[in-house]
């Protein structure tokens, strides 16, 4: 019988505690390590709710990956008896001719994905509480809606320990380190432990924790605002997550089980952290005048002044790809980085792949395009 190899996962947050999860089904010997505990607020993996979406406006080749990941979320909510994902359909809307619509309808071509395209007059119909302009698009995916981020991560993480794993909790790694022959130490303030590989997913703390990356993840600063709308929607009103894409770019998701509506925006309305340890958590009331300013004109059943702020951190590459794949010179340590604007919806996926290499050494899963093998830009 082969030898388990032993496998760490340093993070364990929306990518780490897939990675987690997917190691320990596949019979890794796992310990995971985090500088808090599965679930925590500190970071990118909060805000009670996330879009999941089969179309894309930024890469159809990430459509194969959602693909992937689908049929994982329907297995962790089937091993665990939770709901993490609900699908209610997403809307995504902007004007016609806009690049990121283009792209959307271009990917709909491509992958066959089920989809309805809404005219103006159906807009008004069915969905009243959004007003679009004049040549705009408005494309309804159904296979949508929304991923609960705290609940699926510390699902996840429960699910690898019951599988076995041994998760370290509030043990921040300092350094991970290669070793000469084959193999990776990880050093924390107690001990230094010995690993076959590692599954690097550092979310905001990359750069402390990989000062030397050839590739730069810059951190922001990102606001999400709660809204309560002026009536109540009737019972049996559709409610499905929305994006808009164009000249005012916003996304949104209906609470689940609530009045409140969750908005978010595009990473340039996010200010960057210079210290992932410092992250500012208080709002400025000039913060929220790109959110006022989409609520009047987009969203006018909603009361301009939100109800409920929380801040978060995100990780962005310069060219928005993440990175995935083995560090340069390692092919023990495994790399999970960048995924803010994309991550949380493929999160099972990535986790799967980051099994593959760190078990396998390589993936049969379409991430040329996000890899680090022959990597030169970020």
């Amino acid at each position: 019988m082969a030898t388990r190899k032993r496998v760490a996962v340093v993070g364990t947050g929306t990518m780490g505690s897939q990675a987690a999860w997917r190691l320990a089904a596949r019979g890794a010997e796992l310990v995971a390590y985090d500088r808090f505990a599965p679930g925590h607020d500190r970071s990118a993996a909060g805000g009670e709710t996330r879009v999941f979406r089969s179309v894309q406006t930024h890469d159809g080749r990430y459509v194969p990956l959602v693909r992937h990941a689908d049929a994982l979320w329907q297995q962790l909510q089937a091993e665990t008896g939770r709901e993490l994902r609900r699908l209610t359909g997403a809307l995504v809307m902007g004007p016609a001719d806009d690049p990121e619509m283009r792209t959307v309808m271009d990917g709909i071509a491509e992958h066959g994905l089920d989809h309805e395209v809404i005219d103006t007059e159906a807009m008004a119909k069915r969905f009243p509480q959004f007003r679009v302009d004049d040549g705009d698009l408005v494309i309804l995916d159904s296979h949508a809606g929304f991923v609960r981020p705290e609940l699926t991560v510390q699902t996840a993480a429960r699910r690898a320990e019951e599988l076995g794993a041994r998760i370290r909790r509030y043990t921040p790694v300092r350094d991970v380190t290669p070793v000469p022959g084959g193999g990776v130490e990880i050093r924390t303030d107690t001990d230094t432990e010995r690993f076959d590989a590692a599954v690097v997913t550092p979310g905001p703390w990359v750069g402390d924790l990989l000062p030397d990356l050839p590739w730069e993840v810059s951190i922001y600063r990102a606001i999400s605002a709660w809204f309560l709308p002026h009536q109540d929607h009737p019972a049996d009103a559709e409610r499905p997550a929305f994006i808009r894409c164009g000249e005012f770019p916003f996304y949104g998701i209906p609470s689940p089980g609530g009045l409140a509506v969750k908005l978010g925006l595009p990473q340039a309305h996010h200010k960057p952290v210079e210290d992932p340890n410092r992250l500012d958590r208080t709002v400025a009331p000039e913060e929220l005048q790109a959110f006022t300013t989409v609520v009047g004109r987009y969203l006018p059943g909603l009361n301009p002044d939100p109800v409920r702020l929380s801040v978060f951190m995100e990780g962005y590459t310069g060219s928005t790809r993440p990175l995935v794949g083995p560090l340069p010179g390692c092919d023990d340590i495994v790399l999970l980085a960048g995924f803010s604007g994309q991550g949380f919806k493929i999160s099972p996926a990535m986790g799967d792949i980051a099994a593959d290499l760190a078990l396998e050494g390589r993936t049969s899963q379409p991430i040329e395009f996000i890899t680090t093998n022959g990597r030169t830009e970020a």
